[in-house]
């Protein structure tokens, strides 16, 4: 079974900057897509960004600018830059990684307001 396990959620200021990142306990480059989803307190998990193989990245519209989705294949290890961070984006975010759909356990993101 593969683990997916996250980290560098935190407490932040709105207007402030986190980085988070994924671990695989396999090589990354068996995925052929990896994503963030976010789940917000009584909202439904929603897709934040993706990234495939050939680097192609595809965002949400409420990110679009102020993240960036990126893999290290050497590390195992995808990441994702927030900026400007917003109370909007409080939430527990989530990496997954297909095939098949491996989900990691999340990492808490408040932004205080």
């Amino acid at each position: 079974q593969v683990q997916l396990v996250e980290s560098g959620g935190d407490l932040v200021q709105t207007g402030g900057s986190l980085r988070l990142s994924c671990v695989a306990s396999q090589s990354i480059s068996s995925f052929s897509v990896m994503a963030w989803y976010r789940q917000a307190p009584g909202k439904q998990r929603e897709l934040v960004a993706s990234i495939n193989l050939s680097d192609m990245k595809n965002y949400a519209d409420s990110v679009e600018g102020r993240f960036t989705i990126s893999r290290d294949n050497a590390k195992n290890t995808l990441y994702l830059q927030m900026n400007s961070l917003q109370f909007e984006d409080t939430a527990v975010y989530l990496c997954r990684a297909w095939p098949p759909g491996y989900w990691g356990q999340g990492t808490q993101v408040t932004v205080s307001s």
